[in-house]
């Protein structure tokens, strides 16, 4: 072994061991910065010298390439449910079905863990596979995802020649919060609660994804072992221990049923408490031998059994209804209530979700109300006690003004939400500089979301005009920084004033108006002047330019706000003239409408799209009898259905090139 190959072997010992302590024992003993420099060093080492990178090295966990799917793992061992009681009088069924058998058994209890089960495989103590439940039998291999989740250990203490364990990987109410923080901020759907997300996050095809939740493990069962005879579970899970999984469960075993069931309630009132989610807690037969006595079903294992915890509800009364402004401008009013405890914490506020959810539980100031936590996180009040009412109680109305910013509030046609219209609206900055920065707006590249709160944290900026005035020596030494990235992150933000007219349009993120809208506008208004300028009127003698597209340009232009932020983009130096030649020479596809659906091969969707319009032709979205033809790539879905049905032309990839050519 050279020097090299020994120095990369070190490195990925110590980073284990490290990783091990902070991730799994919660006792780190160096600093992230020292850690960062040893995985740093091992990145480039295995850069440079490719032919010595192990498999399971340290450098997997911050994600490799996207697949195309997940192949298909049947289960050896197959991973069953679990037989659910909610009564202690099923918990004592459970326990003379198993006395009936196994006189003497002894109990294990250990929280269940709201997640995705998933089995883990070993071969000579190296990580080589994981997978998903999926219905027991078959799940799905998602070996690249799980090798990001840094509880989980890549290679075991000792070489054993073969095990499979089960475990149920779940994501912290921190970590759940963040990220639809995030999701939030960049306009897309949030997840409803940390199961959810975890089980989103694990079956991305994008590792890297995968790699950015910080999902988190707990292994609760061996399936297989082969160089070793385990005796009890716990005995199982100590062994487990040792090897550098992170597990769940008590360290004694109950003589009684009783002493089972009781440490059951403890669990249940100290869940509020814990810092990730759990929907029961499972009781569990310790002797190994025993529970190969009891057997399974075809469903579930004979020697255990799951008691499932009622979602806790609690009375009280509505003080005040308040709204708060979210970062996507959506107005939801919040119930200010009597202070309650539920679920482990105290409780002085509830969601009411929207005005029509008001009106529907007709919810008013002065009502005693049940609340409960949904998935144990968010309150919502679930119910009116109308017998409790004294005739003093009065009707919310919605404001019509923003408390944050003063800004209209508006709801559009067809929707349950109220939003604030403010472009500088404090509760919605972070949304707009993310959408400003974006790709298909000012494509400012390396300027993400963390960055952009640091900003915002420390007072750099309070919009995304502000951008234009920060200087390399301000952002320096924030995190993920360094005088190098802050004069390059300078240099991109300074490069971004050049973007044609269209870019800058899009990056106001005016309701209703995306990246297409705004290459129209910017084409038939020149400058930003002109549009600022423009009517309701004449906005919809345009094409593609709707009454309510119009009216919500007209609105925006005319905000105090927008006024201020477009003069400190002018005062920048940001381009607000179209300089683009609008003079097709080659009209091929003038009149004609292009709607894409699937992968393509060789081109992105919006590249197609752009050479689309190059020609002179249209794209759209949606497929009606007006569309010209669907360019169809792989996996096309239910818009090459409607085509089809339509009878609308469809095109391959390669008839695409023939017409371009």
């Amino acid at each position: 072994m050279n020097d090299i190959e020994k120095r990369i072997e070190d490195l990925i010992k110590e980073i284990n061991y490290h990783n091990h302590k902070y991730y799994v024992e919660d006792s780190p003993e160096i600093s992230d910065f020292d850690f960062d420099s040893m995985l740093k060093e091992l990145e480039s080492l295995e850069e440079q010298y490719p032919q010595y990178k192990k498999n399971n090295s340290p450098t997997v966990r911050v994600g490799g390439e996207a697949v195309k799917g997940f192949n298909e793992v049947r289960h050896d061992v197959p991973m069953l449910s679990q037989q659910k009681a909610f009564s202690k009088e099923e918990i004592l069924d459970f326990d003379r079905r198993v006395k009936a058998v196994v006189p003497n058994a002894k109990y294990v209890v250990e929280q269940k863990i709201d997640g995705l089960s998933v089995s883990l495989e070993y071969e000579n103590g190296e990580f080589v596979r994981g997978s998903t439940r999926g219905d027991g039998i078959t799940g799905e291999d998602v070996t690249q995802n799980l090798k990001t989740i840094k509880s989980i250990p890549l290679v075991l203490k000792d070489t054993i020649p073969y095990l499979e364990v089960r475990g149920e990987v779940f994501l912290s109410r921190d970590n759940f919060e963040k990220i639809n923080s995030i999701l939030e901020a960049t306009d897309q759907a949030l997840f409803a609660n940390p199961r959810n997300a975890a089980a989103g996050s694990l079956r991305q095809l994008d590792p890297k994804i995968a790699a950015k939740r910080n999902l988190d493990i707990f292994v609760f069962n061996i399936q297989q072992i082969q160089g070793k005879e385990i005796h009890s579970h716990t005995e199982g899970l100590e062994f487990l221990k040792e090897q550098g999984f992170k597990t769940i469960l008590d360290e004694k075993a109950y003589d009684t049923i009783e002493q089972a069931y009781s440490r059951v309630i403890e669990i249940g009132e100290e869940r509020g408490n814990l810092y990730f989610d759990i929907d029961g807690a499972v009781i569990k037969v310790n002797d190994i031998a025993s529970r190969e006595l009891l057997g399974n079903t075809s469903k579930f294992p004979r020697w255990s059994i799951a008691y499932k915890y009622p979602a806790e509800k609690q009375t009280t009364v509505i003080r005040d209804i308040k709204v708060q402004v979210g970062r996507t401008g959506v107005i939801t009013p919040l119930a200010i209530l009597d202070t309650v405890h539920i679920a482990g914490s105290n409780v002085s506020r509830a969601t009411l979700h929207n005005l029509d959810y008001i009106r529907e539980k007709d919810i008013r100031i002065g009502d005693t109300v049940v609340i409960q936590k949904a998935g144990d996180i968010i309150p919502a009040v679930v119910e009116v006690i109308k017998d409790k009412r004294s005739g003093d109680e009065k009707e919310f109305e919605m404001p019509s003004h923003c408390l944050e910013c003063g800004a209209e509030i508006v709801r559009e046609e067809g929707e349950a939400a109220y939003r604030c219209t403010g472009l500088n609206c404090p509760a919605q900055r972070m949304r707009n500089i993310i959408h400003f920065v974006s790709r298909t707006a000012m494509d400012i590249e390396g300027l993400g979301p963390s960055i952009i709160e640091q900003m915002l944290d420390r007072g750099f900026i309070e919009t995304a005009a502000d951008l234009y005035y920060v200087k390399a020596e301000d952002i320096a030494d924030m995190d993920k920084m360094g005088e190098k990235s802050a004069q390059n992150l300078i240099n991109a933000i300074e490069k971004s004033k050049t973007n044609p007219l269209y870019r800058l349009i899009n990056a106001f993120g005016i309701r209703l108006i995306g990246e297409k809208a705004a290459k129209t506008l910017a084409a038939q208004y020149k400058t930003l002047d002109n549009l600022r300028n423009a009517t309701a009127d004449e906005l919809t003698q345009i094409d593609d330019i709707g009454a309510k597209m119009a009216e919500s340009v007209v609105k925006f232009f005319n905000e105090t706000q927008t006024i201020e932020f477009i003069k400190k983009l002018e005062n920048a130096g940001v381009n607000c003239i179209d300089e683009s030649e609008n003079d097709i020479v080659d009209k091929r596809f003038e009149g004609l409408t292009f709607v894409l659906t699937g992968t393509l091969e060789k081109y992105k969707r919006n590249e197609a799209g752009a050479i689309i319009e190059n020609y002179g032709g249209k794209t759209s979205s949606s497929v009606s009898k007006k569309t010209s033809y669907v360019l169809a790539g792989t996996e096309a879905g239910s818009k090459l259905d409607k085509a089809n049905s339509l009878g609308v032309k469809v095109i391959s990839e390669q008839d695409f090139e023939e017409m371009i050519k």
